[in-house]
């Protein structure tokens, strides 16, 4: 449900289909890094591990908003759309990876168990989930939404090619 509630929204925002398609690319990497790291560390997949998937889930989707709307904002500058990949790749990579770390660092005391307290488990299992999503979301989203955007770009250079020869 909050899937289909995001793509609505970015349909509106974007005032296209695919585009959020593009975007939405990432989602699907939160769970390879969440379930592994899981896996990893003999971890249940509980309640707070399930929200933890949410959580990584609005910030993979937030950081291919930038990425895409950057992209977007520089095609206007360059001919080809690969240019604009790049020099969206350039400017959103620093910011992106400080949030990713910030976060990763933020909840490594909680995944060690080293926050004290009585909520020890509920917050190992969802800082585990968040950290083993975001080190893998943070480098595929990188990777896959520009790739995905740059073969939607060129598809649509081609048809536009096709249309005015």
């Amino acid at each position: 449900m909050a899937l289909a509630l995001v793509f609505l929204l970015l349909v509106v925002f974007f005032g296209s289909v695919l585009i959020p398609l593009v975007i939405l690319l990432a989602v699907p990497l939160t769970t390879a890094g969440a379930f592994g790291a899981l896996l990893l560390t003999n971890t249940a997949l509980s309640l707070p591990s399930l929200l933890g998937i949410l959580l990584l889930i609005g910030i993979v989707v937030s950081n291919a908003i930038l990425l895409v709307d950057f992209a977007i904002k520089a095609r206007g500058r360059h001919e080809d759309g690969d240019e604009a990949v790049v020099e969206a790749g350039r400017a959103r990579l620093r910011p992106i990876l400080m949030t990713a770390l910030a976060t990763i660092f933020a909840l490594l005391p909680l995944a060690l168990g080293l926050a004290g307290g009585g909520s020890g488990l509920i917050s190992a299992s969802l800082a585990i989930t968040v950290i083993g999503g975001l080190a893998t979301s943070t480098f595929l989203t990188l990777l896959v939404v520009p790739v995905g955007y740059s073969l939607l770009e060129s598809a649509r250079s081609r048809r536009k090619k096709r249309r005015y020869a």
